[in-house]
């Protein structure tokens, strides 16, 4: 067991302004009394700042769900004590995940008139609410450091009841909506449960693990189970009682107790899939891996067919999947039907064989053997349903990077029809995604007609678009498209011909904001009125641009400059990138994103250096391009000649010094940064950010390669900056969450680069931050990380002596 119990033992100090720093002094940031920096008081006003509130639409497109949160939790809830158990961090104070920042106010908006309702619920703790299916009431989900309950609100009047006070096991997804009568599906704690395992005193033996001549590669992960006792605690926090709970709080019991992984229901709910996990636990994988068996239960829990035996995933084939019956569904419209789908390739994506997998169906009384409705050549991908129950189903090839769209009109009894082929990474010939009703599981047709939705990546960036796509004839209109001068996606139709839409309009300097339009007359009225959260930063410039790589491949990027910038001016930059792997230079060089977008800025974000004089080239695109699975063949290369030509770019611009640039990331942008200064001089300093480094650590994959370390170990060394410690003369700021979750990015990564650096006599600084995870929560750590990265800025980048004249030894 991982046991987290870091707590607060000083507050923090309240600090004066800091001046903006000059272009011949370096930002002094300063310490509170606690030891946590702050940055200048520019910076801090905007991280204070409220943040917008995200919107939920009623299914019946009447109610809006304005749900406000606080902008940054405290670094005492972010420390307060926490379990981590097979993969997962829990609060076992509650029963719930591990929470942190708070949603703490819902706010009930009418789509027609404007009027708000703010409900009345007690302060303290965060809030969720969903939709009822006929949109008259309103669930919401109340969690407080000790509790979870489950309240509901009439969206008429704003009057709250309470469902449920306790017992609600938030671990394995708290309660949901019937889709049939007024209640919920609800996943509880057993009653009589009991007091949690107490931990022996004394070891009762040695935690051992086995495999005897099974290959059983798997990736590093992190908080995973440790010893019998973690096995107990696992099965205590996620033993979970079924339930159907009406509008009044009684309760019908669904079957026995037990620790499952997942329910779907039939859309009668007369039937439920079931996941439930069984042993033997691994102490190396997280519990969505665990061993499992699959089972359809009728309405009262009683078992109506065994549909699989799940073993460990540690079994399953690089890029396989498992060989046997898997990815099972109810039919959206005919409720007694149930799909599910198997490979024929046993799994094994190097076997060839003319079809990967089969579809299959089976009706209720769900006996006898079940019907094979068709086969893919590539892997299956999935499958959904229109309204009037035409099928559309995906397959995929990842060593091409390729999908097959098709169609069946007569329930599987003709051929089908090809709609797409597309290669998954060409965002310019996207056809769009197919639009549901708010909330509903089924595609939404009108006719013999379907409509899409897209961001619609352009070369000159994205204009969103709603397309009618007729099934007969397998042709798109253009219904409508975001004009140039904004960003402007579609949220909802208000009708079934699409003449009246609900979207969310924003613009460079102004936030997301909620319109019905009108598609006939162009008109618009909007719904709500968000302002600006930073004005701050409203005199910001950007400009998307676009230049070539040495080998010709297309790149990309947006530079932000500070406000009051005059064309000419040399300024200081940071890149800020992360770097993709592409199948071909022609998909690699396409632009996504759009200069139309409101830049919203939270947490320790890059962008707040603009108000320090910093000019930010963010998102530059690096490609690494290559046939199948091929492409880190020459990651150093590519990514050390992409870098070269965003400050090239950038200075032949007129905007950066070329001697005053500077190069950051966050987890694999960290990864990023430490190899360009590692094996370039491009750079006068770098901020890595929860980075990994050494790839012998992550021996089974890492990001997109799925080459093991023994397969290619070359590509391992030459990616690993570790290995190229020595190499890096330039300063580097190393900066990790002491309980980062995330695979691969353990925080002893960080940690064993500093000290090899350090003993090579790099300039070097490691920075910890307690209680925090691969993403930075608490006020006070995201605080710090900024004024620690300006003060690093400020003193290697902006305020740099000139370069020596020294030859390089890279």
């Amino acid at each position: 067991m991982k046991t987290r119990m870091l707590l607060l033992t000083t507050a923090l100090a309240t600090v004066g302004a800091l001046a903006l720093p000059s272009a011949q002094s370096a930002t002094q940031a300063q310490a509170t009394a606690s030891g946590y920096m702050m940055p200048p008081k520019a910076i801090a006003d905007i991280m204070d700042a409220t943040p917008l509130p995200s919107v939920q639409l009623s299914r019946d497109r009447t109610m809006m769900l304005l749900s406000y949160r606080t902008s940054m939790p405290s670094i005492a809830e972010v420390t307060a004590p926490w379990i981590g158990l097979a993969g997962s961090r829990i609060n076992p104070r509650n029963n719930g995940p591990r929470v942190m920042g708070a949603t703490t106010g819902l706010v009930l908006k009418n789509v027609a008139t404007g009027a708000e309702k703010k409900l009345a619920i007690p302060a303290g703790g965060t809030l969720s609410g969903s939709f009822s299916p006929d949109g008259k009431k309103l669930a919401i989900t109340h969690t407080t450091d000790t509790s979870v309950r489950l309240l509901m609100a009439d969206v008429g009047t704003g009057q709250i009841t309470t469902v449920l006070n306790s017992g609600i096991n938030a671990l394995a997804g708290g309660c949901t909506w019937l889709e049939t009568s007024p209640g919920f599906f609800c996943r509880l704690i057993p009653e009589g449960r009991g007091p949690a395992p107490t931990k022996p005193l004394v070891p009762s033996g040695p935690n051992i693990q086995e495999n005897i001549g099974r290959m059983a590669p798997s990736r590093t992960f992190q908080d995973l189970l440790t010893s019998a006792y973690d096995e107990k605690l696992f099965d205590y926090y996620y033993g979970t009682q079924l339930a159907w709970v009406d509008l009044t709080g009684a309760k019908t019991n669904i079957g026995a107790p037990g620790v499952y992984q997942g329910v779907s229901r039939s859309e009668d709910d007369k039937y439920l899939i079931v996941t439930r996990v069984k042993r033997p636990y691994s102490y190396l994988m997280p519990s969505f891996q665990f061993p499992r068996d699959i089972e359809l239960w009728d309405r009262s829990g009683k078992m109506v067919r065994t549909l699989a035996d799940v073993p460990m995933s540690d079994t399953v084939p690089t890029n396989g999947v498992f060989d046997g019956p898997r990815s099972f569904m109810f039919h959206p419209t005919q409720p007694d039907t149930l799909f599910w789908t198997e490979a024929l390739d046993k799994g094994d994506p190097k076997v060839k064989v003319p079809h990967r997998d089969r579809v299959v169906m089976l009706k209720a009384p769900f006996t006898g053997e079940p019907t094979e409705v068709f086969k893919t050549e590539w892997r299956y991908a999935g499958m959904s349903f229109t309204e009037k129950g035409v099928a559309i189903t995906n397959e995929f090839d990842r060593p091409t990077r390729m999908r097959r769209v098709w169609m069946f009109e007569n329930g599987f009894a003709d051929a089908p029809r090809k709609v797409w082929e597309l290669r998954t990474e060409d965002g310019y010939a996207d056809p769009g995604s197919p639009m549901s009703r708010p909330g509903a599981g089924t595609i939404m047709q009108v006719g013999d007609d379907i409509y899409l939705t897209s961001t619609g990546p352009t070369p000159t960036g994205d204009r969103p678009f709603l397309d009618r796509f007729h099934l007969k004839t397998l042709k798109s209109t253009r219904v409508w498209q975001s004009d140039t001068d904004a960003y402007e996606t579609v949220v909802a139709l208000l009708d079934d011909h699409a003449t009246k839409l609900i979207t969310s309009r924003q613009t460079a300097k102004t936030p997301a904001n909620y319109m019905v339009r009108d598609t006939a007359t162009k008109q618009a009225r909007a719904v709500t009125n968000f302002t600006d959260p930073h004005p701050q930063l409203s005199g910001v410039q950007k400009k998307m641009v676009t230049y070539k790589r040495k080998d010709g491949v297309q790149l990309s990027g947006t530079i932000y400059l500070p406000p009051g910038y005059k064309e000419g001016e040399r300024l200081p930059m940071v890149i800020w990138a992360y770097p993709r792997e592409f199948t071909s230079a022609d998909t690699a060089g396409q632009i996504s994103g759009s200069t139309n977008r409101f830049t919203q800025v939270g947490g320790s974000s890059h962008l707040l250096l603009l108000t320090q004089g910093y000019a930010i080239f963010d998102s530059a695109t690096m490609p690494i391009i290559g046939a199948g699975e091929t492409a880190n063949d020459t990651y150093i290369e590519q990514l050390v000649a992409s870098a070269q030509a965003a400050v090239d770019y950038a200075v032949e611009a007129g905007i950066a010094d070329r001697d005053r640039i500077g190069v950051g990331g966050h987890s694999y942008g960290a990864f990023m940064t430490a190899n360009l200064l590692a094996h370039s001089d491009i750079f006068r300093a770098g901020i890595a950010r929860s980075g990994a480094y050494n790839r012998t650590l992550t021996p089974f994959g890492f990001q997109a390669e799925t080459r093991t370390f023994w397969e290619v170990p070359e590509i391992y060394e030459k990616m690993s900056p570790f290995w190229f410690a020595d190499k890096i003369n330039e300063p580097i700021l190393l900066i990790h969450g002491e309980a980062d979750d995330n695979s691969g990015t353990f925080p002893i990564q960080s940690e064993r680069l500093y000290m090899a650096i350090k003993g090579h006599g790099g300039t070097v600084r490691y920075v910890t931050l307690p209680g925090e995870s691969h993403g930075y929560a608490a006020r006070e750590s995201n605080m710090h990380v900024v004024a620690e990265t300006l003060q690093w800025l400020d003193k290697y980048v902006k305020n740099a002596k000139p370069r020596s004249t020294t030859t390089s030894s890279k």
